[in-house]
């Protein structure tokens, strides 16, 4: 891999993310509140790896591990009851995916690890940001890793 494509990757997948979180927690420390929330949103290639796309992977891991485990203790600082988690979705029908999730063969091997076998919509994943994101409903969970991803195991469950 050219490490022009690895910085490239690290710093759309990554860094952006970091920017946007560091620019969200000083607006919090210039207004502060009572409660605030983050769910950044990773990928299944965090969870299991992907074979080609180790820049990917690696910055997906970074922010589902390293910015998810280190933010939630952060930013209590802040807001007493914030909380940071995040959501890693697998396959989703998106704009993104449409050259794999169109393809019947492609999705049959997606699906082959995946004990629900079938490929997520963008409303299964804005679900789980939501559920997350509400005070009401999630007022006690920090540093979470959820999965969105159909119970995949990154193995072959339906040969």
């Amino acid at each position: 891999m050219p490490l022009d494509q690895w910085r490239e990757t690290v710093d759309a997948d990554l860094t952006s993310v970091f920017l946007t979180c560091r620019a969200f927690l000083r607006h919090l420390a210039d207004q502060p509140r009572e409660s605030a929330s983050i769910v950044l949103v990773g990928s299944t290639a965090a969870l299991f790896g992907e074979a080609g796309h180790v820049d990917y992977s690696a910055a997906k891991a970074g922010m589902t591990y390293g910015l998810t485990l280190s933010l939630k203790n952060e930013i209590v600082r802040l807001a007493p009851r914030g909380r940071v988690d995040c959501v890693c979705p697998g396959w989703t029908d998106t704009p993104m995916a449409a050259g794999h999730t169109g393809d019947a063969k492609a999705v049959r091997r997606a699906t082959s690890t995946m004990a629900l076998r079938k490929i997520a919509r963008p409303e299964d994943v804005a679900s789980a940001i939501v559920f997350l994101a509400s005070d009401a409903l999630s007022g006690h969970i920090s540093g979470v890793i959820l999965p969105v991803e159909g119970g995949m195991e990154g193995r072959l469950l339906h040969p």
